[in-house]
């Protein structure tokens, strides 16, 4: 990542002074900061809470999840795109913003830029007069949504990338989207740079140093040029942090502060306490397992209990959440998850629609002055908050509430302008003549939610700052009662081409426990000792009869087990009678170390088998001692398509 100090970074303007970070900093008596502090566009992007990713290219085309960069730009041809349906989906599930991905590792653009052929100028999508990002821009502004956008820097069509031209191109590429398409409040730059691809026909590697080669401060600077809001994503410089995963679990606790040093993925999942710099994270994850739409995954996407975790663990820890909608060859959210995104929208909408706080008589162990008063906590605004005198580090906060609320979380926030200032707290509830804690954390930071195993019911809440290098400056305390979000029901893929797993068997492993792989349960693994070519993992599946096999699928485990990693590569082998082989694919995952996603591997030709045999021979991370898969599958030819002779 890119070598520069503190100095820079405020030369820059890339962190901004105090006077200017949030109203009410002047306030007589008001605590100095203590810290890292959120620049002005860094205190509005903690405001946002929740907004949606959107990945939809060429990828939802091929089926794939990175493309080469050799994909004909004829491919992306969308039958029915609605950008209003696909804001809808995301605004019904409290979403505030939208981010698209204007253009993927592919190269593929989806406006209509003069800067290269590879466009959608040249798709059949309206004839070439087409602008998905226009049309998604005018779509988030009808429905009150901010907009965002996605570019990555890798780009595996383009013939100089790895070379100085393309930087002129890339920087050219972000002056339009920060110039065409309105107020911007994110942009987005991927860390995944250079490697194998297309590059205009040159089918080859390349490897490049990429803060070196892409000097981030210079193109965070010129993103902040023309939007001085939008936060960047990703490189030591940006405003925003990866959280370090793709599952959208926060770090408990994660602080908004890291080191001025290049990013740590050890170190970005929970942050640092007291870092240099203020550098919150994102918690970014799909609501399908991948991040483009797939048809198999139509069964597979996040139920409405499963994002209220994802909410707990990204928004509850001070985060904020970033759920990835991927359309599907329509250019809709396709039904399963807008019914799954509506169910928890409304759950959470019933839920903090009542904050049981109100009402309540705050009381404070101690208070600086009148303008820092406890009842600050109840007044449902940003930028006020109780504090102690100088010196008074550990308070206590009291709210008597009103009788008969039951409530099972309880929601707190720091004023941020002035820094994360608590270390560790604790929450109390007086019953049944007595007081119990409820909870003990670190750190509050933006927010901080706790979710109580059940309903309580208490006259009095006490909050206990128990460990703080100076007084606390706190902003909101409230209480509320979850509703339950309604069931959905369950979906069946759409793809009649992916082939049931039903009456699958295993013929022979490497490793026992090889019928995890076929059971449709990506939460059960096989896990094997680290292969070599000497001595490679192999797996043999017998799918019951004979089918058109066009290819196979291979899952990794999303949450792999003490410390396994996916396999590197493959071979496969099909068979009709479980003696005589055909070679069928070899090669590489693409990403599968990091992203984790279902990889999706077609034959060059279509064949009849009914044996599958698949050969791995090393693990994706050098030195990793373990291998996991949670899952194989197969797919047939679309009905219509040449049968194999």
């Amino acid at each position: 990542m890119t070598e520069f100090s503190r100095r820079t970074l405020l030369a820059s303007g890339l962190v901004s002074g105090l006077a200017s970070a949030a109203p009410g900093l002047a306030a007589d008596g008001a605590p100095a900061a203590w810290g890292a502090t959120p620049s002005p566009r860094q205190w509005a992007w903690h405001g946002h809470e929740q907004y949606a990713f959107v990945h939809f290219s060429i990828n939802t085309f091929t089926d794939k999840e990175w493309g080469y960069g050799d994909e004909s730009p004829s491919l992306f041809d969308p039958t029915d795109f609605d950008p209003d349906q696909i804001v809808a989906a995301a605004k019904s599930a409290n979403m505030r913003g939208i981010i698209l991905t204007a253009k993927h590792h592919d190269g593929f653009c989806l406006w209509p830029t003069m800067l290269t052929d590879h466009c959608i100028r040249n798709s059949p999508y309206k004839q070439g007069k087409g602008d998905i990002v226009g049309e998604m821009e005018r779509a988030a502004r009808r429905a009150g949504l901010m907009f965002g956008l996605y570019l990555s820097p890798w780009d595996r069509n383009h013939p100089e990338y790895g070379r100085p031209a393309y930087i002129d191109y890339y920087r050219k590429q972000v002056v339009e989207l920060c110039t065409r398409y309105g107020e911007l409040f994110e942009f987005w730059f991927d860390g995944a740079n250079g490697g194998d691809g297309y590059y205009g026909g040159a089918r080859e590697t390349r490897t490049i140093d990429a803060p070196k080669y892409y000097d981030w401060p210079s193109i965070i600077a010129l993103v902040h040029q023309h939007q001085p809001m939008a936060c960047t994503f990703d490189p030591l410089g940006s405003d925003i942090r990866w959280v370090g995963n793709e599952d959208g679990v926060a770090g408990d606790p994660c602080w908004p502060t890291m080191p001025n040093h290049p990013y740590v993925q050890t170190e970005g999942n929970a942050g640092v306490r007291g870092g240099a710099l203020w550098w919150p994270a994102e918690t970014n994850t799909s609501i399908r397992p991948g991040w483009f739409y797939h048809a198999d995954e139509d069964a597979k996407v996040k139920s409405p209990k499963r994002l209220l975790r994802y909410y707990d663990e990204s928004v509850g820890r001070g985060t904020n959440m970033h759920l990835n909608l991927p359309p599907d060859r329509r250019g809709r959210i396709a039904d399963p998850d807008v019914a799954s995104l509506a169910s928890f929208g409304a759950a959470m909408r019933a839920t903090l629609a009542s904050n049981l706080a109100e009402g309540a008589v705050a009381s404070a162990s101690a208070t600086r002055g009148p303008a820092f008063a406890a009842a600050n906590v109840l007044d449902d605004r940003r930028d006020s908050y109780w504090s102690s005198p100088e010196g008074d580090t550990t308070p206590s906060l009291t709210l008597d509430l009103p009788p008969g609320r039951s409530f099972d979380l309880i929601r707190i926030r720091e004023y941020l302008p002035l820094g994360v200032r608590v270390t560790r707290f604790a929450v109390d509830a007086f019953t049944d003549g007595r007081w119990q804690t409820l909870a003990e954390r670190a750190c509050i930071s933006a927010q901080r939610i706790i979710r109580l195993d059940r309903p309580v019911s208490a006259r009095r809440l006490r909050l206990r700052i128990l460990d703080a290098p100076v007084c606390p400056a706190i902003s909101e305390i409230a209480l509320f009662r979850q509703v339950a979000p309604q069931p959905v029901a369950a979906a069946r893929s759409s793809d009649r081409t992916i082939l049931s797993p039903a009456g699958w068997s295993i013929v022979a492993a490497s490793a026992p426990g090889g019928e995890a792989l076929i059971d449709d349960d990506a939460a059960t693994v096989w896990t094997i000792d680290a292969p070599t070519s000497t001595s490679p993992a192999t797996v043999t599946i017998d799918l019951a009869r004979a089918e058109t096999l066009a290819g196979f699928s291979l899952t990794p485990s999303r949450a792999p087990p003490n410390g396994s990693v996916p396999p590197r590569g493959y071979r496969a082998d099909t068979s009709v009678d479980g003696r005589v082989w055909q070679a069928g694919a070899s090669g590489e995952f693409a990403n599968i170390a990091y992203a984790l996603a279902t990889q999706r591997i077609a034959f060059a030709q279509p064949r009849t088998a009914r044996f599958l045999r698949l050969r791995f021979d090393a693990p994706a991370v050098a030195g990793a001692t373990r291998v996991a898969v949670a899952g194989i599958g197969a797919f047939t030819t679309p009905q219509g398509a040449p049968q194999p002779r």
